[in-house]
């Protein structure tokens, strides 16, 4: 096989990848949880809390209702009071969760669910009528009374299966209460004076919670945030509208002297720069959720709906169906983009419905992934014939595809393995890795020489776009940096991937300082109006 050289790489990837799919981590995944927008869950983080003061933490956070407007008024973004929210934690390698959080929520108006009522119209002609507004004055911390709708949620602790184990209803600290309250959405300025009141206003909504058996306490919050991902995704849509192979020498330097041609790195870039979403974080000792394996534990969120729903041809504000039968999943999220980039289109809505230890029928879209084949079949006779060239393939070479079985599925043997290890799609994170400071973070993880980082777990400034198509391509076949050195890691070799070494990106950055540094991390929302 003929060598590339990098003038050859440039042309290449601005040749293969122009009909590239790529969407934002899970936004819309599938076509049935497309259906289901407050159900959708858009990203999924674990990772050892680098807070200061907080290393022996960790936190879960997972975001639900994608693409949300600041300014999707009047309604906004309330989570389903038929559904049940939950974060699963296997901690000793069977790929069936022995701990699960699970919240459900319940939206309520004041005045048993009349609203806020305004007198209209003159004497002897007066109407009480409801107003249609989810707020009819200023909000602010300590201080509700203007708010027109709210929301609540339990939150519950399973022991064991979540169907089948032990259920422990969780209450905060400060009132004994087993009801946690939900702040309003951003509504905007006029309604909370600027975005510094509004997060003071969304602090009181951070939770104190004691868990059973575990000797400190944990943080809860579930609120809106400004969505942490970042991807250039109108353009990827539109057949890769840009060469997606960084054009500086470094990310961010400025001086187009890397490929000709490439994309560099600009917020501009990035389409999700505009966009909130709906979080729901925990923070919890790691000696409460690591149980009695490796340290390791693995971890995804669901979201469920009842089987059956008879809708009301009379709805009310509380009464609009009535729901029954086995609570059903419609929603899963582990590592990013796996249902996006890998699972086939067929199964989307069977990965989304899966248990993670039922995964091996998914196994041949991992050990033998259909994207790089369809780019090679696309592209690689017209890359031949451009280049002179008398390219075999374009695609990794080594079959199964032992490094993304390793990435997506078993974890990384003295990383982030555990000691027993079931094949399945879940986020793991070694909780004995100490988490790298924020400015210390490397948006690239694991392949940045920061093990604390995807997929070692992932964390909000994880750059999981860039580093999902090095992967897929094969960045794993040529060695990486550990500590320092260059490793190789045993699963292909650089044979196997002419281009693994090629620094695929869509150009839009993020790192860990687009992040708050404490708890839950995520940064305030895009106010509706200013």
């Amino acid at each position: 096989m003929k060598a590339l050289t990098p003038s050859i790489l440039a042309v290449v990837v601005c040749s293969t990848l122009v009909s590239a799919p790529s969407e934002a981590s899970s936004h819309r995944e599938a076509p049935n949880i497309s259906r289901f927008p407050t159900l959708d869950s858009t990203d999924f983080y674990v990772f050892n809390s680098y807070e200061a003061g907080r290393g022996d933490y960790v936190t879960f956070i997972a975001n639900y209702i994608p693409l949300q407007d600041a300014y999707g008024g009047p309604n906004y973004f309330a989570m389903d009071p038929d559904a049940t929210y939950s974060i699963h934690i296997d901690n000793d390698g069977d790929a069936v969760e022995d701990i699960t959080f699970a919240f459900n929520f319940t939206s309520m108006l004041p005045n048993d669910n009349q609203g806020v009522q305004l007198t209209v119209g003159p004497e002897g002609n007066q109407r009480t009528v409801s107003v249609p507004l989810k707020n009819v004055g200023g909000v602010a911390a300590g201080d509700n009374s203007a708010a027109n709708f709210s929301e609540s949620y339990t939150l519950s602790m399973i022991s064991g299966p979540q169907r089948t184990g032990t259920s422990t209803s969780l209450s905060n600290t400060t009132t004994s209460s087993t009801t946690f309250s939900k702040p309003l959405d951003y509504v905007g300025d006029k309604t909370f004076g600027s975005m510094a009141e509004y997060q003071t206003y969304a602090d009181q909504f951070v939770y104190q919670v004691s868990v059973p058996n575990c000797p400190d306490m944990a943080k809860v919050f579930v609120g809106q945030r400004k969505d942490p991902f970042v991807v250039n995704l109108g353009k990827t849509f539109d057949l890769v509208n840009y060469v997606p192979v960084e054009g500086d020498s470094s990310p961010g330097a400025g001086d187009g002297g890397g490929f000709p041609g490439g994309i560099t790195q600009s917020a501009d870039n990035d389409d999700l720069i505009d966009k909130n979403v709906t979080s729901i974080a925990v923070e919890i000792p790691k000696s409460c959720v690591t149980g009695e394996g490796n340290g390791v534990i693995g971890s995804w969120t669901t979201a469920s709906l009842p089987q059956a729903r008879i809708l009301n041809p009379n709805a009310k504000f509380a009464d609009n169906a009535v729901n029954g039968g086995a609570l059903t999943q419609v929603s899963r999220l582990g590592n990013p983009l796996v249902n996006e980039l890998v699972i086939g289109i067929k199964d989307k809505d069977t990965f989304s419905t899966a248990q993670p230890q039922d995964d091996a029928q998914f196994l041949d879209y991992v050990s033998h992934p259909s994207l790089p084949e369809l780019l090679n079949i696309l592209f690689k006779d017209a890359v031949n014939t451009t280049l002179g060239a008398e390219l075999e393939t374009l695609a990794p070479t080594n079959f199964p595809r032992n490094d993304l079985i390793t990435a997506f599925l078993t974890g990384f043997a003295g990383v982030n393995q555990q000691a027993t290890v079931t094949p399945s799609e879940m986020l793991r994170l070694n909780t004995a890795i100490a988490a790298t400071a924020q400015a210390d973070q490397s948006a690239f993880g694991i392949a940045g020489d920061d093990l604390a980082g995807f997929p070692n777990g992932r964390r909000p400034g994880d750059d999981v776009v860039d580093i999902a198509l090095r992967v897929v391509m094969g960045r794993l076949c040529h060695p990486i940096p550990v500590n320092g050195e260059d490793t190789d890691l045993g699963l292909c070799t650089p044979e196997d991937a002419d281009v693994g070494t090629v620094p695929f990106t869509d150009g839009a950055p993020v790192d860990a300082s687009m992040m708050d540094a404490t708890f839950p991390y995520l940064a305030t929302p895009l106010a509706g109006s200013k």
